[in-house]
């Protein structure tokens, strides 16, 4: 496969991701408030969690559906599965039980198998910003066009 094909297969799978995510979510709105309000890290921030979560996961998917944006889409993704995967690494360590607020099929998983499907999509995230930051640097030498300031996340060939 493809560079570009790679990429579109990992966008595409993220995009699954945070569109089932936030549907889920979005169309249980109470269980998922509910659910965070206890957690022991959440509970303070049960109103800005609750609304903020599907609007960025939603955010996230129309990034990754453009070409010019995917590679910020990529970046949103892997920050987004860093931070849920530093939360599920924190819930299993400090507290006793906390119910997953995941929604749908991801809320039948234990701690443990949430942490490596987490860490499985945190790696799909890193891996397509790599081949597309490779791909640009190289494609921007081969122009004579590559410095600092001209390899961006906007970047569009």
């Amino acid at each position: 496969m493809k560079r570009e094909q790679i990429v579109f297969v990992i966008a595409v799978l993220l995009q699954v991701l945070f569109f089932y995510a936030a549907v889920s979510k979005v169309s249980d709105m109470e269980k998922f408030r509910t659910e965070i309000g206890q957690s022991p890290l959440l509970t303070y921030f049960v109103p800005v969690i609750a609304i903020g979560v599907p609007v960025f996961e939603i955010a996230i998917v129309g990034l990754l559906y453009f070409e010019r944006t995917r590679l910020l889409g990529l970046y949103l993704s892997l920050f987004l599965m860093a931070a849920f995967t530093a939360y599920v690494i924190a819930i299993m360590r400090f507290a006793s039980h906390v119910p997953c607020s995941c929604g749908g099929i991801l809320s039948n998983m234990n701690w443990k198998q949430h942490l490596g499907f987490n860490i499985a999509f945190t790696g799909l995230a890193l891996a397509g910003i790599l081949l597309v930051e490779n791909y640009t640097k190289k494609e921007l030498n081969k122009k004579g066009k590559a410095n600092n300031l001209n390899v961006g996340i906007f970047y569009n060939p």
